[in-house]
């Protein structure tokens, strides 16, 4: 068996087996890794990878956005989106302008939310 065959059955497991509550702390970690990712390539002026990186953790917070409840998180649930949708728009912008700054302030949030999240 190849390494790279079972590290993906690995990674497939961890998913499968994840609780909700692992799974979005799997989802911010994604992110949160793709932003750095996405830093490193700006450094290098790779835009290619910038937009890979990017467009990836674009998904995941629209992924976010798609699954908040708003019957049952109210106000906490707006909040949130709204703080998701001005994070998606700042990597569109991010994208666009190659701006490294946005990058980093998407990424902070994120971390805020990912450690926030992790304590529940």
């Amino acid at each position: 068996m190849n390494h790279a065959y079972a590290f993906d059955t690995y990674k497939k497991n961890q998913v499968t087996t994840a609780s909700p509550n692992k799974l979005v702390l799997m989802l911010y970690d994604g992110a949160i890794k793709n932003l750095k990712l996405a830093e490193i390539a700006l450094e290098e002026k790779d835009i290619e990878k910038v937009n890979t990186h990017l467009v990836k953790t674009q998904n995941i917070i629209a992924e976010f956005m798609s699954t908040l409840n708003f019957e049952a998180g109210g106000d906490i649930a707006k909040n949130l989106y709204r703080l998701y949708e001005y994070m998606f728009h700042r990597l569109v912008q991010a994208n666009i302008n190659k701006d490294i700054d946005a990058v980093k302030e998407v990424k902070k949030y994120l971390e805020e939310l990912r450690d926030t999240w992790a304590q529940i």
